[in-house]
């Protein structure tokens, strides 16, 4: 799944969100990968590109995808 954390709000209002869940949460921008739970490690990120969320073995994949679903990158608009 693919995020886009834009702005600092959204980036706290996810990592508050990530601290909440016990399991291991990475995110993945080009070769970088920080903690999901981290502030400074995002805010270390390209925050204008989207971010993949790697779960690493979590069983609650599908109930963690949909508390951050508030954070999808939207699909890109085709312009011609």
């Amino acid at each position: 799944m693919e995020i886009l954390l834009n702005s600092f709000e959204k980036v706290v209002a996810f990592t508050r969100l990530m601290t909440r869940i016990e399991d291991n949460i990475d995110l993945c921008s080009g070769r970088c990968y920080v903690d999901a739970k981290s502030i400074l490690g995002i805010l270390s990120l390209d925050l204008s590109r989207p971010m993949k969320v790697e779960f690493n073995g979590s069983k609650h994949q599908s109930s963690i995808a949909a508390l951050i679903s508030e954070f999808a990158a939207e699909p890109l608009q085709n312009v011609c």
